[in-house]
């Protein structure tokens, strides 16, 4: 997956305790049925999100960061933008 996203406008983020949370908003309510709630790698990703950075270079900055291949950094990333995008709290930049 290639590409430039950003965080949707439906979609809180919070840090609890340590631990990054995404509260989808339904109507102007949070939808805590689906809260989601990220590991180190994830809300690294999260963060990297902002309209500008491609899933390239944020797979990159993860390689960069973390213990691992760039084959697994790939992966993961992709994999993660993958499921923002299907939970619409990511939208890609046109």
């Amino acid at each position: 997956m290639e590409g430039v996203f950003r965080k949707s406008g439906r979609v809180l983020s919070r840090v609890i305790a340590g631990e990054t949370l995404l509260v989808p908003l339904g109507g102007s309510v949070a939808d805590m049925q689906r809260l989601f709630s990220l590991n180190p790698v994830g809300a690294f990703v999260w963060d990297r999100i902002d309209g500008q950075a491609s899933v390239r270079q944020i797979a990159e900055s993860v390689l960069e960061e973390f213990d691992v291949s760039a084959e697994q950094a790939r992966i993961d990333t992709t994999e993660f933008v993958s499921e923002l995008l299907s939970a619409a709290l990511i939208e890609e930049v046109k």
